[in-house]
């Protein structure tokens, strides 16, 4: 099972696929624009403020650039320095024409903070245009070797519902395994109704180290984590949880 919708996972399906899986591509979440766009607005007009812009998702980088297009400073953007958590977000940062200065070697917030605090020059500003609901970690690193940052709510993510279309399909015929990309999915695959009776049957797939940690929160140990956030490396993270 892939907790996204197919067109947000199509090489992910893909790969699984040429594995022999069949996938259920069942999206647990809804993204949305931030309960208030003014901020990302805002920054996305005072632009030429930040050196730097740390973005920790895909979703992230849409959201940017979209308020940027809105904003007329989109050529600005590409003028910033871009730091991206994971190649996957750098990826999405290249669909738009732009070119990531920085990928951080672990991806996640910790190790985005990590890379980018010996690249960062004083008096420099990091914006951080990140989920309303997201964690803190990235700020938090920064903010403690005193770096100034701005975070900005670039969008928002909801419980797709308590019955998304195909759970059903999940609790009469339990997948293998459940591959997730966030903790935010592990928080809305475990609420939805029946789920905890399948867990004791299913095998966890952690696209990182901080989905790992927050599925060991919930008391589910990961049967395999993604050695970077790739769809081949969570593919291939996929097959050794089935295999072992």
């Amino acid at each position: 099972m892939v907790p996204r919708p197919r067109e947000r996972a199509e090489q992910i399906c893909f790969l699984l696929e040429d594995e022999g899986a069949h996938v259920l591509a069942i999206p647990l979440l809804e993204l949305e624009p931030p309960t208030d766009p003014r901020p990302l607005q805002a920054a996305a007009e005072l632009l030429r403020r930040f050196a730097w812009v740390a973005f920790a998702s895909e979703r992230g980088v849409t959201a940017l650039v979209e308020a940027t297009r809105t904003a007329g400073t989109l050529d600005l953007l590409r003028t910033r320095k871009l730091a991206a958590v994971g190649p996957g977000t750098a990826a999405a940062l290249d669909a738009h024409g732009l070119e990531a200065t920085l990928v951080a070697s672990v991806s996640s917030g910790e190790g985005l903070a990590e890379a980018l605090l010996p690249r960062l020059q004083p008096a420099e500003v990091v914006l951080l245009p990140a989920a309303e609901e997201g964690r803190r970690s990235i700020e938090e690193g920064l903010r403690a070797a005193g770096v100034t940052v701005e975070r900005v709510a670039a969008y928002r993510s909801r419980p797709a519902g308590s019955a998304p279309e195909g759970w059903a399909e999940v609790v009469a015929h339990p997948p293998r395994c459940v591959l997730f990309g966030s903790p935010r999915t592990v928080e809305a695959f475990l609420g939805l109704p029946g789920a905890g009776a399948l867990v004791p049957g299913l095998r966890a797939v952690a696209v990182g180290p901080t989905t790992a940690a927050a599925l060991r929160a919930q008391g589910w140990e990961p049967a395999a984590i993604a050695t970077s956030p790739t769809p081949p490396e969570w593919v291939e993270a996929a097959v050794r949880a089935v295999e072992g």
